[in-house]
């Protein structure tokens, strides 16, 4: 075991500095030496600007065609349907995806699409995001976004490891004729206060976008009451973004993309509480004036070259680095009398790799396409517990605490290849098949060689239908194995139920999937999509313990199927969609993290089917913008769902809900003197529903969580 903490290997700024200043800038229109830099102040020639313009349209869809779709779902969010929701830019991104059919909202921010627990993989320009150790903020921003598409059902060779969905970011497009930037301010209840910061710029063929945003908010988690406030609830949250790229010439371009997210949360308290045990020398503890925290950090690195070679092969190079952690602190005397156990956890991943893809055009009916993708990490955990001493039965023999210091260290790898052919057999049909080999080898070493297969058919020019297979292969999420070391607690108020604790496997599903689109009009388009998926070693994941940090564990089997609906209305003045899911997800047999689990529950769920936590059998979305003759534009977004599941081995669910958020967006123009800015009032939760989305009972469950209350917010922004 150690201690140490690994220090991230930020070699990517460094590598993107030396290359820029070794690499000059060569004309973009002949491939010849640059022109001399013009006078300070002097705009960019105009034929120079379109060609630099075109140049990066093209790398734009060289890298955009690396990543096929082929008989996946598929939805997509542009730059209008992003600022026509009713919080615009300051949405938070899993607002954001909860407005795409089969996705359900769950506490501390947790999103689960179709059925599955989180599972959900990140990418910027088509490179993956390792993932963050979940916590409750989010680790991305919806402000460097020009638009998303999120990709699920039976996905390409292309993508691996988190197969529920795919959000594919595409951020603003690199300017090149002018630098200036956007500076907003906002504020409104519970104490909101919210600034944020964009500014991009060109010189030549060097472009750049920064952002950054604070918040600070007086209802950071979901409170534990039904109250309209919350007690010590605060968070102070900071976000920042940056990307830089640098043309090479007419076929190629190196990028660096960073961003870093610190995350500061009170965790609330629940006034009346009656202390289960009792501390030598302790005053008497309200709960309602608890002092637990909890810190989550987020830093990522990508360096990219994009380049070409002749007119039928693209490729994209990208070396990364994360590193992320999340520290629970705990009210030391309080999490003693009221749990038995204050445990100081910093959890910490740091991860290095590297993702290459490449497409060669091998005739006009095949394009082939190939990469691989290897990454190195090391997971950290620091934990340091108070306990009372227990006996057999649990009840504290003594009322003086002992220290137990938990610390573990995992080092992993994981890596793949794969490689596909996208055939078009005729002008309406589009196939795509291939295969990818994944290796992981953290506390467990395996290996799975994954066959895919989607096809795309045009039934005449309105009407679209896809369906697709694919195998899947999902490792554990390394920084969510569950490390505590079960001996070390025995006879302790923190003793386990079992001691029975399997490694957690690697997840193995076959997934079915098909749907169809129709353009019934114009300006009217619905969809409908069928899914099935069987799964081995199915993963799912839990708070388990007084630290607010998910432990990943495997059912033994999973069944989960569904249907998605859609529809979507694109007009001049008008646009809406309105969302409706079903779902059925279900597992048998606790497998790995066992621990965890009293010896009941254990028995029953592995002679029956149960309902998986973070299932919800009917989810809806719905979203209307209108915008009026004097330049005003209403808009209003809402959510429905009939209830997560609660009750001993989930076999109940909580009463269903109905949200709605409601905003109106005005610019308004003052003259010369101070130019054009843009207001937004908006409204969350416009009727006060108080709802609740975990009762604190369930399959891995800690505690309530109510949705937020009512809220009113104002915000000015200024273009410059």
């Amino acid at each position: 075991m150690s201690t140490s903490q690994p220090r991230a290997r930020t070699f990517a700024p460094a590598l993107a500095l030396a290359l820029a200043l070794a690499y000059p800038l060569s004309s973009i229109a002949d491939g010849s030496a640059a022109a001399p830099a013009e006078p300070a102040g002097a705009a960019a020639a105009p034929t120079q600007t379109v060609e630099i313009r075109g140049v990066l349209q093209r790398l734009d869809a060289a890298r955009n065609g690396l990543s096929p779709d082929t008989g996946s779902s598929i939805y997509r969010i542009d730059a209008q349907a992003l600022k026509n929701l009713p919080q615009g830019q300051d949405t938070p991104l899993n607002q954001v995806i909860l407005q795409t059919p089969g996705v359900v909202q769950d506490s501390y921010g947790q999103l689960h699409v179709r059925g599955d627990h989180a599972n959900i993989q990140y990418r910027i320009n088509g490179v993956i995001i390792p993932e963050a150790i979940s916590g409750f903020g989010q680790a991305l921003s919806t402000r460097f976004a020009d638009s998303l598409t999120v990709l699920t059902g039976a996905l390409p060779a292309q993508y691996g490891y988190r197969s529920a969905a795919v959000i594919d970011i595409q951020t603003k497009g690199e300017a090149v004729d002018r630098n200036g930037g956007h500076l907003e301010l906002g504020a409104g209840s519970h104490a909101q206060r919210e600034a944020s910061l964009e500014l991009s710029g060109a010189q030549g063929g060097l472009s750049w976008t920064l952002s950054g945003s604070l918040l600070h908010d007086g209802l950071g988690i979901e409170s534990p009451t039904a109250a309209a406030s919350a007690l010590h609830d605060a968070t102070r949250q900071a976000k920042s973004f940056g990307q830089l790229s640098y043309l090479l010439g007419d076929l190629s371009r190196i990028s660096l993309m960073f961003g870093t997210t610190n995350n500061r949360f009170e965790i609330p308290d629940v006034p009346g509480q009656t202390p289960m045990y009792a501390l030598t020398g302790a005053p008497t503890v309200d709960s309602a004036a608890l002092d637990a925290r909890q810190r989550e950090a987020n830093r990522f690195t990508v360096l990219s070259y994009q380049g070409a070679a002749g007119a039928t092969v693209d490729y994209q190079v990208s070396l990364f680095n994360r590193s992320t952690d999340v520290h629970y602190q705990p009210d030391p005397v309080g999490d003693l009398v009221f749990n038995g156990i204050a445990a100081n956890v910093l959890r910490r991943n740091v991860a290095n790799g590297l993702q290459a893809d490449t497409s060669l055009a091998l005739s006009a009916t095949h394009t082939l396409r190939s990469g691989l993708f290897v990454q190195d990490e090391t997971f950290d955990v620091t934990n340091s517990a108070s306990v009372f001493p227990a006996d057999a039965a649990g009840n504290p023999t003594s009322t003086t605490p002992i220290a137990i210091t938990d610390d573990t260290r995992i080092t992993g790898t994981l890596w793949g290849l794969y490689v596909q052919d996208e055939w078009r057999p005729n002008p309406a049909l589009t196939v795509n098949y291939g295969l990818r080999f994944d290796k992981a080898d953290t506390i467990v070493a395996e290996r799975q060689l994954s066959p895919r297969l989607g096809l795309v058919y045009a039934l005449g020019e309105r009407t679209r239908l896809h369906a697709g297979y694919a195998r899947y292969f999902t490792p554990p999420p390394t920084e969510k194995i569950d490390t505590t070391s079960v001996q070390k607690f025995v006879g302790t108020t923190n003793a386990l139920p079992s001691d029975a604790n399997t490694s957690v496997k690697s997840e193995r599903s076959n997934y079915y999937d098909a749907g169809i689109a129709h353009q019934l009009t114009p300006r009217l388009t619905l969809g409908a999509d069928a899914y099935y998926r069987d799964v081995r070693h199915l993963q799912d994941e839990g708070q388990f313990g007084n630290a607010l940090i998910y432990s990943a564990f495997n059912y033994e089997r999973g069944i989960i199927y569904g249907l998605d609906l859609s529809a979507s209305w694109r007009g001049d003045a008008l646009n809406g969609y309105l969302n409706l899911s079903l779902t059925h997800a279900r597992g048998r047999g606790i497998e790995s993290g066992q621990f965890n689990f009293e010896p009941d529950e254990l028995a029953y769920i592995a002679n029956h089917w149960v309902h998986l936590d973070h299932e919800q059998t009917l989810s809806g979305s719905a979203g209307i913008s209108y915008r009026l003759a004097g330049g005003a534009t209403l808009s209003a977004a809402a959510l429905y769902g009939s209830g997560l599941r609660n009750g001993f081995a989930n076999s109940m669910h909580l009463p269903s809900y109905t949200t709605v958020d409601l905003a109106v967006v005005r610019t308004f123009d003052l003259g010369s003197q101070f130019g054009r800015f843009e207001t937004r009032l908006s409204v969350t939760n416009l009727f006060d529903r108080v709802y609740e989305l975990r009762d604190g009972s369930g399959i891995g469950v800690g505690a309530p969580q109510f949705g937020r209350r009512r809220g009113v917010n104002i915000g000015v922004g200024k273009s410059f």
